[in-house]
């Protein structure tokens, strides 16, 4: 295709015309040859041939110069010799006619003239003006044939030949058998003979377009799907035999040709694109009459969406009703929708658009719905989508608490709503079922599927109470109730200086008990014991083991008491200087190794004590 447009794919098949091999055209050969002399033919002037192309309606033709191509027949051969000077028959004496018309004046003339089946056709008799002479007019087939004289004592041989403008002869419903040489006999001083050559053409006729394509619309355009192979064929009756010329106009473009001028009746485009889209038009011209006939076809090329079909649910605007949209773009042209119920195929409705509105009778919990999407070029089953549509489900804290004066902020979780839902915040005390309006005292924000109401300047008396977040979509309504409590601010104060009082007072606590269990105090401590009464040794014990500690030391005490008592009664010289010596079983807790130190002073303690004794006992009363 030409016109600067991508290369296609196409395939010609070349007619085969009957004409000639350079487009001119070649008389059929007459029966009987009528020889001229060569001299006749060369003597006197000679005038310019002609063709003369008849054309449709009474008595019209066409001068076109025989110098161009197809233009000029080639002359028929002589019909034999006459003397010079001889003398014309009577017309009644058809015996005399071949003598008549072998008269060959200088002035001869030759023209061709074209005429088309049940048109009207005249042939002029030369091309000459001014005064003409009487004429008569024959059909020069195998034996010359008298048809019309502008003597109007001899009748014409059909009633459908007359004379026009006095010498040129006007045929009416021209018949393919009409066709061949025709000739003028003028007399006028001297004797001129003026051929024509008639030749008959029909057509085009039934112009006959076939597309192999997809299928055809309801109108009757034809379509094609993209990437498919398209064959193209043009057929018409003609004679001659027309040619045929393929030319392709897309929308908004120039028309452009198949083939430049080929005589192609057929072809094929691989692989349609959608730049191959617009309208084909079959021209068949009849080369001899020039008429022409076309038909033209308009092809569109549909290619289904590259992608899967896409639907979702939502609620439509100022009402609770479920709007269900399916789009399955990409094609052309727009698919179909069928929206159904699973499971079961319940039909729920069809649109070209795939949008479908249900009211809240038509809805349940967990439903599903399907969108089936079908394209005019495939896929044969199509494409679909499904929707499950699910109530929404809330979650808040039951109970919140605000100061007076204060601000506090309530919060309302939704999830699981498909479509999405709306949350609206209510109070259920003080204004039942009136919907709370974001103001200086209250802001509402949402994020998502998220709500929080902050109540700004608790009042105890206005804000306390219920409130209700409230949760909708087509499925259903879910509410759920939050307390708040508003209280009176409490003494800052005194509540600082009662924990300062109590932090004090463990800290003094905790500082005791360290003093009382750390071993390194129990070793200065003991120190500074021993140092006051060598005789007694001080240990410190854990609390739970005091009394048990004590018992035993006082039965050993009393044991002590009544052996020095009976020491004293059998050696009274005997008198110790030292105290008591106690014995203690000390438990140490956490630290064994301070429990070790501690034994092994009082072990050298004691060690000191005894030799002490032993060295006074030694000593002489």
């Amino acid at each position: 295709m030409g016109g600067g447009r991508e290369s296609r794919s196409c395939c010609f098949r070349r007619a085969e015309w009957v004409a000639g091999a350079e487009g001119g055209v070649r008389p059929p050969t007459p029966g009987r040859a009528l020889r001229e002399p060569r001299a006749a033919r060369s003597s006197g002037p000679r005038a310019q041939p002609y063709v003369l192309v008849g054309s449709r309606g009474a008595g019209s033709s066409a001068l076109l110069r025989a110098g161009e191509p197809r233009s000029v027949p080639r002359r028929p051969e002589p019909w034999g010799e006459m003397a010079a000077g001889a003398r014309a028959c009577p017309p009644r004496v058809l015996v005399c006619l071949g003598v008549l018309l072998a008269r060959w004046v200088a002035a001869g003339f030759e023209a061709l003239v074209i005429g088309e089946v049940h048109e009207n056709i005249t042939l002029r008799c030369g091309n000459i003006s001014g005064p003409r002479g009487p004429v008569t007019w024959y059909r020069n087939d195998s034996e010359p044939v008298f048809l019309l004289s502008s003597n109007s004592s001899i009748p014409p041989a059909e009633p459908r030949f007359s004379l026009a403008n006095a010498s040129s002869l006007h045929i009416k419903v021209l018949r393919p058998q009409d066709e061949g040489n025709y000739t003028c006999r003028e007399v006028l001083n001297e004797t001129r003979w003026f051929r024509v050559w008639l030749q008959m053409a029909r057509g085009p006729y039934e112009v006959e377009v076939n597309i192999s394509s997809t299928g055809a619309l309801p109108n009757g355009t034809l379509y094609a799907a993209k990437g498919s192979q398209v064959d193209f064929s043009c057929n018409s009756s003609s004679r001659p035999p027309p040619m045929v010329e393929w030319q392709f106009q897309a929308p908004d473009s120039s028309t452009e040709t198949f083939g430049n001028n080929l005589t192609a009746s057929c072809f094929s485009l691989l692989l349609m694109s959608q730049n191959l889209q617009g309208n084909y038009t079959c021209l068949a011209t009849n080369m001899r009459s020039r008429r022409q006939r076309k038909v033209t076809t308009e092809l569109l090329v549909y290619f289904p969406p590259p992608s899967a079909p896409q639907c979702w649910a939502e609620m439509s605007q100022g009402s609770l009703m479920l709007q269900l949209t399916c789009r399955w773009d990409g094609g052309y042209p727009d698919p179909d929708f069928l929206w159904t119920e699973e499971p079961g195929g319940v039909v729920v409705g069809m649109s070209k658009l795939g949008v479908k509105m249900l009211n809240q009778s038509q809805l349940s919990d967990g439903k599903k719905f399907k969108c089936v999407g079908s394209h005019i070029v495939g896929p044969e089953l199509g494409a679909s989508c499904v929707v499950q549509i699910r109530s929404p489900s809330l979650l808040s804290e039951p109970m919140k608490t605000c100061f007076v004066g204060g601000n506090v902020t309530l919060t309302c979780q939704v999830s699981g709503a498909y479509p999405l839902a709306k949350i609206l915040w209510l109070r259920n005390l003080t204004q039942p079922e009136v919907v709370i309006r974001p103001n200086g005292h209250y802001l509402i924000t949402q994020d998502g599927q998220s709500s929080t109401l902050t109540i700004r300047n608790c009042s105890q008396v206005v804000d306390e109470g219920y409130y209700v977040c409230r949760a909708e979509n087509p499925v259903g309504v879910r509410e759920v109730d939050i307390w708040l409590s508003v209280k009176e601010p409490l003494n800052i104060g005194g509540i600082v200086g009662t924990i300062v009082s109590l932090l004090l007072l463990g800290l003094a606590i905790i500082s005791g008990l360290l003093l009382y269990y750390s071993p390194v105090f129990c070793w200065k401590v003991g120190n500074t014991f021993r140092g006051q009464d060598m005789g007694d040794v001080m240990v410190l014990v854990d609390s739970e083991e005091e009394e048990e500690v004590e018992e035993e030391n006082a039965a050993e005490e009393e044991e002590e008491e009544e052996e020095e008592a009976n020491e004293g009664e059998e050696s009274p010289e005997e008198i110790p200087k030292h105290g008591h010596i106690h014995r203690v079983t000390a438990l140490v807790n956490g630290n064994v190794d301070w429990m070790a130190n501690g034994l092994q002073a009082l072990q050298d303690n004691s060690s000191e004590e005894q030799s002490d004794i032993i060295q006074e006992e030694d000593r002489p009363v």
